[in-house]
């Protein structure tokens, strides 16, 4: 609810085209396609970071992690991986229907998108997708790492979000928009995959913890 709440405000917001958040949203993209015009090798690197965003990039790290976990007998965690992914995708694709709201136009664009803006599908995708990774794999983490794992998460999280950006594809309150709803969605995710009853030797699954391997640090 945390997130949820924050993000059906937003959402009002977008929908009711609030004078504010337009003038800030075009005066955020205005500036960064700008900047992001002047500086070619900046742009190069914007498509670099968005490009680990895209749905490719996610199908090539998280089919792996889900075969593994069938492979390894473990269903309620591949399920989890699987629902949480597509289910994701397709919220997003609901909601940007449902909105309709047009992307940013530019008379000399750096880069270009199909599709509707709110939320970012990139930017979700990340929260989503390193979300399900930390969840599945936090418990084998050493101990010696795991201070740096989540910072080094969310900051490629906030670069792929402010990529979006900076190439002209999406507005800020798209991004803060794909955040809440990403965050909010693997929450409830994690949520209703803890009540699944666990079969014999299955770990927990829970946000504080994680739903990966056993408690003695081995995978599962």
């Amino acid at each position: 609810m945390v997130a949820a709440l924050p993000f059906a405000a937003l959402l009002l917001l977008v929908v009711s085209s609030w004078s504010p958040l337009q003038r800030l949203d075009r005066a955020v993209s205005a500036t960064l396609h700008g900047y992001a015009v002047d500086h070619p090798a900046f742009t190069t690197g914007m498509r670099l970071v968005t490009d680990t965003g895209s749905s490719l990039a996610w199908i090539v790290v998280l089919v792996p992690v889900f075969g593994w976990l069938v492979y390894r007998r473990r269903p309620r965690l591949a399920a989890f991986v699987a629902v949480t992914a597509l289910g994701s995708a397709g919220l997003n694709n609901v909601i940007k229907l449902l909105v309709g709201r047009a992307r940013p136009r530019f008379d000399d664009p750096v880069a270009t998108a199909i599709g509707k803006s709110f939320p970012s599908g990139h930017t979700q995708a990340t929260v989503v997708g390193y979300g399900i990774v930390l969840l599945v794999f936090f418990p084998v983490i050493p101990r010696a790492v795991r201070p740096r794992v989540v910072p080094l998460a969310a900051a490629m999280v906030a670069l792929v979000g402010f990529s979006r950006i900076a190439l002209g594809v999406h507005y800020l309150s798209d991004v803060i928009g794909a955040l809440l709803i990403g965050v909010a969605w693997l929450l409830a995710m994690t949520a209703a995959f803890a009540a699944w009853p666990r079969g014999p030797g299955e770990p927990p699954l829970e946000a504080s913890a994680g739903p990966g391997p056993d408690n003695d640090g081995r995978p599962g």
